[in-house]
């Protein structure tokens, strides 16, 4: 194979195409609503591999023969302002490397950074000097690019990876910066959108609440784990293809723990495969090796965000990483069966707690975001309560 790689588990940078998991369906369906004038909002728990797949659909040749694709990750914007600086830079980015016309084009087009532009004097091409207090009117920088992007030759596909964050923007109050991205996009034709996102409620209520703007303007793709037997399929073919085998019990095991994640997956064969020799079995001793050493990896991270929590809020939290999926979490029955001292405490650590991300509400069902940080917590239980 060309190109093969010393281990096929990637887990850094982008995914080659034969080391892909699957995924057939939802790209099919994905290409089909962006390349017939659709946008589609792009939802599933974190780690699940959103944004991988994302950059799967842009590397395909219907996709990347045709289009212009512009990846935004807004995961650490808070503003309007930031969200300009970082859509004109990928923008700028992208076509940096693929088209010099276009490039030149749109450093004309943005009027509002003007004075941000310089030029390479070796290769005559533009340069992106921009610093974020340099961004004056990003309402009007903003509507530079989009007003660029629709008049293209090329059509354009944009995602607006973690699409929520704007609901939670310092200049978002009264939903004003969702009113000026939707009064923008909703004129738009050569530009078409994946909306993703990690947030089921924000989302959620940005797409399907009547009152707000983007209401009804995007269909709704859930991502649900790989099945089991795909993805033990992929990982087995992969660990024979090096002379290697792969217990199904102790995968199948191991599949439930991290309730098939695809991040924690892929993760745990990266380095099992690491320590299975040419001619062995990956077997459950192994993986129970291999995966104490992610736990034990992953305990310092979660230690230092549980070091922000007040003590009722540590308390919600645990309470409902022991559950699991909690329900009726303000009955009086959960409050007296977690210790916690009201129902109030309980309400303002839950708002707190998904105000963090920690916690994931799906109608009136809570759960611990990230599947690694709830082990760690029942992890951390489990060694307090034996001392």
């Amino acid at each position: 194979m060309k190109d093969k790689l010393n281990n096929p588990f990637v887990i850094i940078g982008d995914i080659p195409e034969p080391y892909f998991c699957d995924r057939n369906k939802e790209t099919e369906l994905i290409i089909r609503s962006v390349t017939n004038e659709g946008n589609i909002v792009l939802m599933s728990p974190r780690r699940m591999g959103k944004s991988r797949l994302v950059k799967h659909i842009f590397k395909q040749q219907q996709i990347k023969e045709h289009y212009l694709t512009f990846y935004v990750d807004l995961l650490h914007t808070s503003s309007i302002k930031e969200f300009a600086y970082t859509f004109g830079k990928v923008v700028f980015d992208q076509l940096k490397t693929r088209n010099e016309k276009m490039l030149k084009s749109l450093v004309l087009a943005l009027k509002s950074l003007a004075g941000t532009f310089g030029f390479d004097p070796i290769t005559g091409l533009p340069t992106f000097t921009l610093e974020m207090g340099r961004v004056q009117s990003p309402e009007y920088t903003i509507q530079e690019i989009f007003s660029w992007l629709e008049l293209s030759n090329t059509p354009c596909i944009v995602c607006f990876d973690e699409f929520q964050r704007i609901s939670n923007y310092q200049d978002n109050k009264h939903g004003e910066v969702e009113a000026l991205l939707r009064s923008i996009i909703q004129h738009l034709r050569n530009v078409n959108f994946i909306f993703s996102g990690s947030e089921r409620h924000l989302l959620s209520e940005m797409f399907f609440s009547a009152a707000k703007p983007f209401y009804n303007s995007a269909d709704l793709l859930n991502l649900q784990p790989l099945h089991v037997d795909v993805y033990y399929k992929f990982a087995q073919s992969w660990m024979q293809h090096y002379d290697k085998t792969l217990d199904p019990v102790a995968f199948k095991y191991y599949y439930d723990t991290l309730d098939g994640t695809t991040y924690y997956l892929q993760k745990l064969m990266h380095e099992a495969f690491i320590d299975c020799h040419s001619g062995d079995v990956c077997d459950r001793e192994l993986l129970d090796r291999t995966f104490e050493i992610m736990l034990e990896e992953a305990q310092e991270n979660v230690s230092k965000l549980l070091s922000i929590l007040t003590e009722q809020q540590k308390c919600a939290l645990y309470a409902i990483a022991l559950e699991g999926k909690a329900e009726k979490v303000l009955s009086a029955a959960f409050i007296k069966k977690h210790a916690i001292s009201s129902t109030s405490s309980m309400q303002s650590a839950l708002k707190k707690l998904i105000e963090l991300e920690f916690l994931t509400a799906n109608g009136n069902t809570y759960c611990v975001s990230d599947v690694m940080m709830r082990l760690c917590i029942i992890n951390r239980i489990l060694r307090l309560t034996s001392i």
